[in-house]
Order: C-alpha cells, then sequence, then structure tokens
C-alpha cells in the first residue's frame, strides 16, 4: 500500500508508530467492505462498491464511557446523526460509524443492536453517531445493500494498530478529485511541557475537482486533467461535488470546546489539497479527546449529585494541537488518493487512480521531489 512518506512526500510533522489514528490510544477502527457484480445498474442488486467503517474512540472496552466532543460543518449538504447531542453536551458515546448515504439508517440500527448486544444491561436511549458520504457513480446506492449486521460486522472488527485505506469500509465506492479515494488516516505526536500526545485524523474522501488538486502547495489539476471519466460525462453537477468525512481524535486532555476547536481546524487541511469547500458538498467534522476516563456523565442522570472534574490543556498552549490537526487531516487525504487503486463499478463507470508515475514527475519538475 502506497502512502504519502512512503512516496517520498515532504510532509511535516512527527507522526506515531502507525501514522494512523489507531496511534492514540485506546482507538480502534475496524471496517466491511462489500463489492460484488459488474455491468448495468439493477437496483436492489448492484453492482455494490460500498461498506461500513467503525471508529471506536476507547475500544470496544470503553463505548459506555463518554468522551469529550465537538463538531464542525464547512458545508452542511451531509449528514452526521447525533450531532445534536454532541453540541448539547460536549459528550460522544457508542462506536463511530461512516458509510454511504442512504445506508445511514442501516448502520445507526446496527450500532443499537451492537451496544444492546454486548451491553444489555445499558439503557435503550442511544443516539448512535453515523456519518455519510455519498457512492452513487460507482455503487447500487440506492439498493439497500449495507444492512444492519455489516455495521455490526464492522464494529467487531475493530482493532488498534495499522489501519488499511483507500477503497475499503465506507470508503470503497469513493471519489477525490476525480480519481479513486475513499478512506485514509495519518497521526502527530505532539509535545506539551514534559508530556507527549497523539492527535490522529480519520477521513472518508469523496469531494474535489479535477481543478482544484494540489500536492505539497503544487497545483496540479491542469497537468492532470485527462483521463477524467467523471467529469467528463457529466455524472456530477458542478464538477466536484461529493462530501468528506473527518474524524479527529486525541488523548490529549481537552474540554469539548476545545474538540470543537480541534474540528473547526480541519478544512484548513483539507484546503491545502486544493479544495475551498464547495456548496455541493458536505463536510462533516468531529473531533473527540479520550482523555479524562469517567469524567463526562454525558447527560444521564447519576443516582447522587456530584461533580464532574476534568484535566485539560491550557487555552493558551493549545496551537500545536491545531498544527498537528491540520497536518494530519492533508496527510490523511493524500494517503487515502496514493492508496486507492482504479475501480469501476455500475453501468461500467470508472474511477482512475491517482497516476503515481505521472505525479513523481511533476513534484520532481518543480523541486518538490529530489530528482
Amino acid at each position: 500500500m502506497t502512502r504519502a512518506r512512503s512516496f517520498g512526500l515532504p510532509l511535516p510533522g512527527t507522526p506515531g508508530p502507525h501514522n494512523a489514528i489507531t496511534d492514540v490510544p485506546g482507538v480502534e477502527v475496524g471496517y466491511t467492505t462489500l463489492i460484488s457484480g459488474d455491468g448495468p445498474l439493477r437496483p436492489g442488486a448492484g453492482p455494490v462498491r460500498t461498506g461500513v467503517t467503525a471508529l471506536l474512540p476507547r475500544g470496544r472496552g470503553g463505548v459506555l464511557d463518554p468522551c469529550a466532543a465537538g463538531i464542525h460543518a464547512l458545508n452542511g449538504n451531509g449528514e452526521m446523526t447525533g450531532s445534536h447531542w454532541i453540541a448539547e453536551t460536549g459528550a460522544l458515546s457508542l462506536p463511530v460509524l461512516v458509510t454511504n448515504t442512504h445506508a445511514v439508517g442501516a448502520c445507526h440500527r446496527g450500532a443499537i443492536d451492537w451496544t444492546r448486544r454486548e451491553h444489555p444491561e445499558h439503557r435503550e436511549w442511544m443516539l448512535p453517531v453515523v456519518a455519510e458520504t455519498w457512492d452513487g457513480y460507482l455503487n447500487d446506492v440506492g439498493g439497500d445493500h449495507v444492512r444492519p449486521e455489516h455495521a455490526v460486522a464492522a464494529i467487531d472488527a475493530a482493532r488498534p494498530g495499522p489501519v488499511a485505506e483507500g477503497s475499503v469500509g465506507g470508503g470503497t465506492g469513493m471519489n477525490c478529485y476525480s480519481y479513486k479515494g475513499g478512506s485514509g488516516t495519518s497521526s502527530r505526536v505532539v509535545a506539551y511541557g514534559a508530556d507527549t500526545y497523539t492527535v490522529g485524523a480519520f477521513v472518508q474522501a469523496n469531494f474535489g475537482s479535477r481543478a482544484q488538486l494540489a500536492v505539497c502547495g503544487v497545483p496540479l489539476g491542469a497537468d492532470l486533467a485527462d483521463d477524467n471519466p467523471i467529469e467528463d460525462t457529466d455524472w456530477l453537477a458542478p464538477a466536484g461535488a461529493g462530501s468528506v468525512i473527518v474524524v479527529v481524535g486525541t488523548d490529549a486532555p481537552l474540554l469539548p470546546g476545545q474538540c470543537a476547536a480541534l474540528a473547526r481546524r480541519v478544512p484548513l487541511g483539507l484546503a491545502r489539497t486544493g479544495t475551498y469547500g464547495q456548496h455541493s458538498s458536505g463536510d462533516v467534522f468531529l473531533a473527540f479527546s479520550n482523555a479524562n476516563p469517567g469524567a463526562i456523565s454525558g447527560g444521564f442522570p447519576d443516582p447522587e449529585p456530584g461533580y464532574d472534574t476534568m484535566t485539560f490543556v491550557q487555552w493558551n498552549q493549545i496551537d500545536p494541537f491545531f498544527e498537528a490537526v491540520v497536518q494530519t487531516v492533508e496527510e490523511a487525504v493524500l494517503n487515502a488518493l496514493l492508496a486507492a487503486r482504479p475501480m469501476t463499478g455500475r453501468d461500467g463507470h470508472r474511477s482512475p487512480a491517482l497516476p503515481h508515475d505521472r505525479l513523481r514527475d511533476l513534484l520532481t519538475a518543480r523541486g518538490v521531489l529530489a530528482s
């Protein structure tokens, strides 16, 4: 699997051991990938190019311990369930699922089914977080191919360690800058006094027109304008219509408002890859801190009145964490593009991969890569 750093891109910052959101201690990621069928679209039968991604901020064993969290939407043409409750309480619990636009309901049900199976003692009131981007160019998006059991399987598959990228999980049928896109991740190590923390980002990249693409500050859209079947067929109007979901996680102790501030920095990382946040796009972001275990009630009443106590980074020392968000988001998008392979889906629709050799030649000519 090719990634931005193995390709040689000179990206700033120090990544964690896996350069993934799972470098944040406790975070686990799992996928269900669904690929079947070829040829003309037969609604309800395929072809199928889709899936589910599960992100567990405290792992499977900590899903009932809420994390501090915040959200931000750059452009709201998209869905993230449970976001109003996060905005109200600053608390995130249960697994976070990312899938295709028409599979939100199935994944919502699956998150509830998984939680009831694993924690039958849990209160029946649940508001899972499920986010989406649209994969209908390659996938039979209206065919109900993602079912609750696929969401359950993605949660069951969640693990720490290396994370697969490109056409996997919810990113299976997604496109980015009119190349094959999908799932991508990255991390940064941040020093804070005598302590060291990790910031990680996970993206489901399904956004941007070819003309906007930039890599390491070099605009490349004009040089890579050919072999663009997505825009040449006028399938999506305007060019570049799509969405991006970003989940940022850290083990640094943060307040919910500070998590929201991290989420507001996500667009700065996306912009480094060329996008300006089109009106047609659903750009929705979630940030969480899994520090301070047991400190956030999430709004459920305790048997007796008490007080929550949290340790948190000083506001006037938070800038290195903002910088880490920008860096990880940029690199996660590039990782998704470099890892993805060409894919053909419904009705013969073709999504080409970012051409590695041409990218290398262009960046070498601009002095970004050594000759």
